[in-house]
């Protein structure tokens, strides 16, 4: 279960999110919908502990993430996390499978070639494994960044508007691979969106 409880975010005298409050079961798929600039960015940095709040709680499963030291923010944030944003945020000189292989050594994963190769197959990649991210196409690109947040199995998976720079059949293609692999972890799945069709 994940609860968040008057949470507000400010950045100097703009408020950019709050003060909000819901909860939401574990393994439930949710779409936050709104415009640009609405606090959707905000609200999944603050889930994912990439932000602090300014006030209220955030709860991931029984566990006020205000408690926790950097260490433990760091090691939720790696074992338990994953973040899919908009914009890829592959490292452009590393292969597809390097750059899925990041998370799997930083956890001192032993096969963490394996994993990633099992990974990249099952999203339709294996046969750009060794090309780098920047060859790559957009929705290609982005099924390697959905590799990369699925790597450690995490418990949660933040999607940041994930189909907004792809055309709209990509898009599609995406947000459905994102909702089926949540569901084969029984992952809880937040996607912020500004598209009906994609929160649909």
């Amino acid at each position: 279960m994940i609860r968040v409880h008057d949470l507000v975010k400010t950045f100097g005298p703009v408020r950019a999110l709050g003060p909000v409050s819901f909860a939401v079961p574990g393994g439930a798929q949710v779409a936050l919908l709104g415009e640009s600039g609405s606090g959707k960015s905000t609200l999944l940095n603050l889930l994912g502990c990439m932000e602090t709040p300014s006030r209220g709680a955030v709860d991931l499963w029984g566990q006020p993430t205000a408690g926790l030291g950097d260490a433990e923010l760091c090691r939720l944030r790696l074992h338990a996390i994953g973040y899919v944003h908009q914009f890829f945020d592959l490292v452009s000189d590393l292969t597809a499978l390097e750059n899925v292989m990041v998370p799997l050594w930083l956890a001192g994963v032993a096969r963490a070639a394996g994993r990633a190769e099992e990974l990249l197959a099952s999203l339709g990649l294996g046969h750009r494994l060794h090309q780098l991210a920047s060859q790559l196409s957009g929705g290609e690109q982005q099924r390697v960044a959905i590799a990369r947040a699925l790597a450690l199995a995490p418990r949660l998976l933040l999607a940041d508007e994930p189909s907004g720079s792809l055309d709209s059949q990509t898009g599609t293609q995406v947000v459905r691979l994102l909702s089926d692999s949540a569901r084969r972890l029984g992952a809880t799945l937040i996607m912020a969106t500004h598209s009906q069709a994609a929160a649909a």
